[in-house]
């Protein structure tokens, strides 16, 4: 064996003692777990729901931190630039995943090459809501009133391109309406927004605003799945009116490409005893999440082929950013 060849063969042998021993060693500090979204959104929810039974699982702590910005690109974009050692993660949702590299053109991210899909932790419905003593209480309502006053009518979303924007999007080509997109920084003051009356209706996921609608502080238009939800089943779809209305957020967990498989299968492993307490999984349906399990290698096909959905509904709705 020549001198070059000896040399490749040491370097491999070292990369490949040292990753079994940070895979032995894992973990041994805290794992940040990143929500590239601001607080009060469905991945934000759902992290600090399951950050405690997460870190008893993996044996550590996790540190749940947003870096929210440019629609859960920066969160994002941070992540795949980290070390890939599993102390790292993400947890993240479609519209930034799946639309943001349509919505973009350049998101910093490529979410198939830069990522490994770790875990789905399962799928919630959008909710259109109104504030109470809203004249707007059912959907025909919203699209009659929508039809009379064509681009006045307004709605709100958690920013530009994200499901809660398209979803207007949709509804408004389903129903041959025209209502008014006001994009907001986040689920959070879009739904203080409808509270204060200053917009009329928005689009939310209903883990964000489940707690309001049964305080009766929003009132629950309706979902955006194709079923109703267990949650809420009183609440209406919107495919009960326009079957091709239907858009869903879920929430999965990824690593930076390049972390060790060892590190990978420990964290994969701790989530399953994570998601096999019935307590933990009492508390994510209570939010309205459907747990149906996708696993990892479903994942990436799932990924694919909302990467191929989204960017078809983006180019319709003439939805650009840079």
């Amino acid at each position: 064996m020549n001198k070059k060849w000896s040399k490749l063969l040491g370097a491999l042998i070292g990369v490949l003692i040292a990753s079994s021993a940070l895979a032995q060693a894992y973990p041994s500090k805290p794992v940040a777990l990143v929500v590239p979204q601001a607080a009060g959104g469905t991945n934000d929810i759902v992290a600090r729901l399951i950050a405690p039974a997460f870190g008893e699982a993996l044996n550590t702590s996790i540190v749940v931190e947003n870096r929210p910005g440019a629609g859960g690109n920066i969160g994002t974009q941070s992540v795949a630039r980290s070390a890939k050692d599993g102390y790292t993660l993400l947890l993240t949702i479609n519209s930034a995943q799946a639309i943001n590299p349509a919505l973009y053109k350049n998101p910093g991210f490529d979410p198939i090459n830069d990522f490994v899909p770790l875990y789905y932790i399962g799928a919630t419905p959008y909710v259109l809501v109104s504030p109470p003593g809203s004249p707007y209480k059912t959907l025909a309502e919203v699209v009659t009133a929508a039809k009379k006053r064509p681009g006045e009518l307004s709605y709100a979303s958690a920013g530009n391109g994200t499901i809660s924007h398209l979803l207007g999007a949709m509804l408004n080509t389903s129903a041959g309406i025209d209502m008014q997109h006001i994009p907001y920084k986040g689920v959070a003051p879009a739904i203080n927004d409808v509270l204060g009356g200053q917009v009329p209706l928005a689009f939310a996921s209903l883990p964000s605003a489940l707690n309001y609608i049964k305080a009766g502080k929003l009132q629950a238009i309706a979902i955006s799945s194709a079923k109703r939800s267990s949650a809420a089943p009183e609440i209406p779809t919107i495919a009960e009116t326009y079957p091709d209305c239907v858009g869903e957020v879920w929430v999965a967990m990824f690593a930076p490409i390049g972390t060790p498989p060892e590190v990978v299968k420990k964290i994969q492993a701790a989530l399953d005893k994570m998601m096999a307490r019935p307590d933990i999984r009492e508390k994510l349906m209570a939010q309205g999440l459907d747990l149906s399990p996708v696993p990892p290698a479903k994942l990436s096909v799932l990924l694919k082929d909302e990467l191929a959905k989204w960017i078809k509904i983006v180019k319709a709705s003439g939805a650009q950013l840079d």
